[in-house]
């Protein structure tokens, strides 16, 4: 079985991957970085990402220089390509476990070959939980979104739903609120699972609509989204929508290091109740070696350039530990 031993292991391309790998490849370290998928993570669905700071087009088609936002994909091209300039390298595939033995990671990837490093930084990210109902996939960048900070500004004074009834499907409507009075909040019970304090912020808001006892069936529409389908205690309508900001929870992809890899790997970091690993603001876990960064990272403000922070500040931090235990560290 092929092993391939390096300094540090980033696992996941999205924008605390690949931040992390430029700061750790400019810091002279051999790194490895290993994505399942494409690089980018969620940032690839971003059709317009006009809050990233300094994102900018340099030229329109006729060269005239502009100011105008990039799409996510372009984004994450450039780190992707600043990156790999530096010197991270970057490996298709997924790992199937994570193991340690005695100061050495150890992580299996899918086709049985090994990657062995000293210290590894998560950056896996998390992903949103659907619906599963018609049109949602269909229409993501297009009226489906699940950020109301990162899109909610291009439906100023247009009609939004959210759906969702805890924390962040409160705080959505709440933000969109200050955009338009046409926000819908749709749940699916009689009241509620947000803090109360929260809750009843949302109940006071004139802009928003509450719809309890409510589920949405399916979103319409032809280039965008125009309208959706709702029913109320068994009785379903349509009705005329702009927007669908879809909040009813994360799933982190923290398996490998959170007792539930299926695998039956035994490495545990500590985490929260929702699964998130927890970090100091060293972006240290509980494991000595192992760092996150990004959506999987508890407490994280899942925007991109906080997950930007997060994978340079866990880099900085890496080295800083394999200096330490190798006896290399500055005095």
């Amino acid at each position: 079985m092929p092993e391939r031993n390096i300094d540090l292991l980033i696992i996941g391309a999205g924008p605390a991957g690949l931040t992390a790998a430029q700061y750790g490849a400019r810091g002279n370290l051999n790194v490895l970085v290993v994505e399942k998928l494409a690089p980018g993570g969620q940032a690839l669905l971003i059709d317009v990402l006009e809050n990233f700071p300094g994102n900018v087009r340099r030229n329109d088609p006729q060269g005239n220089e502009i100011s105008a936002p990039r799409t996510g994909y372009e984004l994450i091209q450039d780190m992707y390509d600043q990156a790999e300039t530096f010197g991270a390298d970057f490996l298709t595939e997924e790992v199937s476990r994570l193991e340690k033995a005695g100061d050495l990671f150890v992580a299996v990837l899918a086709d049985g070959s090994k990657c062995i490093a000293p210290a590894v930084i998560l950056a896996t990210g998390a992903e949103h939980r659907r619906l599963g109902i018609p049109g949602e996939t269909e229409f993501i960048g297009r009226g489906v979104s699940f950020c109301a900070v990162c899109d909610g500004s291009f439906f100023k004074g247009k009609k939004m739903f959210v759906i969702g009834g805890g924390d962040a499907a409160c705080d959505e409507a709440q933000y969109l609120s200050h955009l338009s009075s046409q926000i819908v909040l749709v749940h699916r019970r009689d009241r509620f699972r947000a803090q109360k304090a929260l809750a009843d912020r949302v109940m006071r808001n004139q802009n928003i609509d509450i719809r309890f006892n409510t589920v949405i069936k399916e979103i319409k529409g032809t280039q965008k989204v125009s309208s959706v389908i709702i029913e109320t205690e068994g009785a379903a309508h349509e009705e005329a929508a702009d927007a669908v900001f879809i909040s009813v929870g994360m799933i982190p992809r923290s398996s490998l290091v959170s007792g539930a890899d299926e695998n039956g790997s035994d490495l545990k970091a500590d985490i929260d109740e929702n699964r998130y690993i927890i970090t100091d603001q060293k972006m240290a876990s509980s494991v000595p070696g192992l760092f996150a960064a990004g959506d999987v990272r508890s407490g994280s403000f899942r925007q991109v350039i906080v997950a930007a922070g997060e994978g340079a500040v866990a880099a900085y931090n890496a080295a800083a530990f394999l200096d330490e235990l190798r006896g290399t560290a500055y005095k």
